[in-house]
């Protein structure tokens, strides 16, 4: 069954097939977009979306936002650190001079990894992993199959609240 913008069970839940689920973030400081930003724009021009899809690719988690993005890549403009023009319909940014004496005088920038990430990250793929054999289960003509899988999920549900609650 599909929801009303056509995405199938599970989409944006933080479940899916493979790892195409959602994970835990990572974290830019506060300020540290515009310098990642100028990185992307070190190798070659670019527009809003390809930046935020690339800064997600280099940064495994890290996802920027619209919001976050554009306003920034106007201040750069404003700031003479990018120009920008226009291609196809499209806002194609390119870094300056100033913006690569920027960078070079900040150094170079990473977005800081939450603590535990990487172990929750593996959670999270154990999970996806659990939510696809769950949905096959689920799907069967058998309801005992389905009582069981039910069974042992409760039974997990309350196995973790006492772990967390023993921590």
């Amino acid at each position: 069954m599909r929801d009303r913008h056509g995405h199938g069970p599970g989409w944006g839940r933080g479940f899916g097939i493979g790892i195409g689920f959602d994970f835990p973030r990572v974290r830019a400081r506060r300020g540290d977009v515009k310098y990642l930003l100028l990185e992307i724009l070190k190798d070659g021009p670019k527009h809003g979306y390809e930046m935020m899809t690339e800064l997600e690719g280099r940064f495994r988690g890290y996802r920027a936002s619209a919001g976050s993005v554009y306003p920034t890549l106007q201040m750069l403009e404003e700031g003479g650190f990018v120009t920008s023009e226009q291609v196809d319909e499209k806002k194609v940014y390119t870094i300056t001079e100033a913006g690569l004496k920027l960078l070079e005088e900040r150094g170079e920038s990473q977005p800081e990894e939450t603590p535990g990430i990487k172990r929750s990250y593996e959670v999270w793929r154990t999970l996806g992993k659990l939510s696809v054999a769950v949905s096959e289960g689920a799907r069967g003509n058998d309801p005992e199959v389905v009582q069981k899988i039910e069974e042992i999920l409760n039974k997990a549900r309350k196995e973790v609240y006492t772990v967390l609650a023993e921590s």
